[in-house]
């Protein structure tokens, strides 16, 4: 089947997973938040829950969350999955390439995503990439003058 294969195997896989466990898992940009979401309830401080939804299979459960991220980016922006079969680092070096000939590493970001918290926020990198993902939910829009 090879890495592009999984890695859309592994989008869908953690989709339903998400969905599952209460978290709205689309592929529309708007769902960058649930992943923020599923981060800040699954890792703080970059380490999984204890008993959480991280803390058996980190690896392959980060490597279906970038596939993720990375399919949200493809679907609504366009580009091509891009892999090496024979990389011992395949699930983590593989990349997206975009239409205008930029090149991404989703399970990477997702990666560093766990690691350092929300400084590499994911909502923020799929807005740098063009995606319109709309504000916080359940946020409440301040009207800071009135007349």
């Amino acid at each position: 089947m090879g890495i592009v294969g999984d890695v859309r195997d592994a989008a869908e896989w953690v989709a339903a997973a998400l969905t599952a466990s209460g978290y709205r898992a689309d592929f529309s940009p708007g769902s960058l938040w649930e992943i923020e979401r599923f981060f800040d309830a699954e890792a703080p401080d970059g380490r999984p829950r204890p008993n959480g939804l991280l803390a058996q299979q980190l690896g392959p459960r980060l490597f279906a969350l970038g596939s993720y991220v990375g399919e949200v980016v493809r679907r609504h922006v366009g580009g091509d999955w891009s892999g090496d079969d024979d990389d011992p680092a395949a699930e983590v070096d593989v990349c997206l390439e975009l239409p205008d000939g930029k090149r991404i590493w989703p399970v990477q970001r997702v990666m560093r995503r766990f690691s350092n918290g929300p400084e590499d926020g994911l909502v923020a990198y799929g807005a740098a990439l063009g995606l319109g993902v709309g504000a916080r939910p359940g946020s409440v829009r301040r009207r800071w003058f009135r007349r």
